[in-house]
């Protein structure tokens, strides 16, 4: 577990890795930094990450396996939220990047103390099948929702969520030229910092609107 942040904070954003990278990826580093650094609260702010036990037991044992089950996942994470709340947090926000987030969004309804869901890089479907939705849950979704998407994520691009008419409760900021990590066109307007400096800025605007 990494924190970045104040130690003892009563707001905690607890954020979790996709299925391929773990919490030391410069994605996670970079984001966590960023977000951190932006949120400004009464009684302090930290971002908290986590890997799930799948992946510790990656980097210890040096060999790749499939990420859990979702429902081992959503217990690994459940479990690390309650561990925050007894550390002392008051107002918990969850997410991750790509499975992580979708995780995350499975099980933010079930917990009181959850403010709001960021999710970075959603993956709407696998890439290459874009009938195999994963968006079932996320039309009774009851938890305020932040995405940050790539325009052209090949886990759900602007143009194929534009159909999906998913609530008003998830709200979307769009990373131009970004791909699943935010990276864009060597060519682009923007770069993969811009890119990534947006996103953070975004959840830091997210984040401090609910606490409002």
């Amino acid at each position: 577990m990494i924190i970045n942040g104040a130690a003892n904070a009563r707001t905690r954003l607890i954020l979790t890795h996709g299925s391929g990278s773990d919490i030391n990826s410069i994605f996670m580093q970079k984001m966590a930094e960023n977000i951190a650094n932006q949120v400004q609260l009464d009684g302090g702010f930290n971002v908290v990450r986590f890997n799930f036990p799948y992946m510790d037991s990656i980097i210890k044992s040096g060999k790749k396996r499939p990420p859990d089950r979702a429902e081992k996942l959503i217990e690994s994470f459940k479990k690390i939220i309650h561990q925050q709340t007894e550390d002392g947090a008051e107002r918990v926000f969850i997410g991750g990047k790509s499975m992580g987030g979708r995780i995350a969004s499975m099980l933010s309804d079930s917990e009181a103390l959850i403010k709001g869901l960021i999710c970075l890089g959603y993956p709407f479907h696998p890439p290459g099948k874009p009938d195999k939705l994963r968006t079932e849950h996320l039309y009774q979704l009851q938890t305020p929702c932040l995405i940050c998407q790539g325009e052209r994520d090949r886990f759900g691009t602007k143009t194929e969520i534009s159909g999906y008419k998913l609530p008003d409760k998830i709200q979307f900021s769009w990373m131009t030229d970004g791909d699943h990590s935010f990276i864009p066109f060597k060519k682009s307007a923007v770069t993969e910092s811009d890119n990534l400096n947006h996103a953070s800025k975004e959840v830091a605007q997210f984040i401090t609107g609910l606490c409002g």
